[in-house]
């Protein structure tokens, strides 16, 4: 491709993840020829976003403010912290309406083999903020991958040896799934977190 601006966007557009060259091509030919307006939107958004949203100086989730809107909400839970891995995390727990304490957002998972270790994450602001007197569990709401159970057993260790109460999200069979369709650990799991 031999127009420069055109090649930056189409690899502006690639870092989105799973988008690959040719969802790339695509979305910059579309935007430029059939929705320009959109693409001024688009790059307004994003440069705005960048410009004002950083982390929430408690919980790590994004904000535009120094305390995000739940941090900042007295009404909520003070006895429980849910730990999740990215503010999606914590915006789908949200979603249900049944949470109510507050939330830590590690930005992340442990993966030794990408090099990502417990400094990385933000361990040691967790402990802090779970060493609050108010804090009375830990509800560990990360990922069922390798990476997010070994995150889960070394945060679990570390919250446990400071005398905090720890939980994990419970794991099973979807609802409305027929048991004959679900893979075989869903069910050992479900078998043995029944309650």
């Amino acid at each position: 491709m031999s127009e420069p601006s055109l090649h930056a966007l189409i690899e502006a557009l690639r870092r989105l993840p799973g988008v690959g060259v040719k969802s790339a091509q695509r979305m910059a030919f579309h935007l430029l020829q059939h929705d320009r307006e959109g693409a001024l939107k688009l790059a307004n958004a994003l440069s705005g976003a960048v410009a004002s949203v950083h982390h929430c100086e408690r919980c790590h989730t994004f904000s535009e403010r120094a305390l995000c809107e739940v941090c900042a909400d007295t009404r909520r839970d003070a006895s429980k912290l849910a730990v999740v891995e990215t503010p999606a995390d914590q915006a789908a727990l949200e979603r249900t309406g049944s949470y109510r304490g507050y939330y830590f957002v590690l930005m992340g998972r442990l993966s030794p083999l990408d090099g990502v270790g417990v400094r990385d994450i933000g361990v040691a602001e967790l402990l802090e903020r779970a060493a609050d007197p108010a804090v009375e569990e830990v509800i560990l709401a990360l990922g069922f991958s390798a990476e997010g159970e070994a995150t889960a057993h070394a945060l679990a260790q570390a919250l446990r040896a400071r005398g905090k109460a720890v939980t994990r999200l419970a794991r099973g069979v979807p609802v409305g799934s027929e048991l004959e369709y679900v893979d075989l650990s869903t069910i050992a799991h479900a078998l043995s977190d029944r309650r």
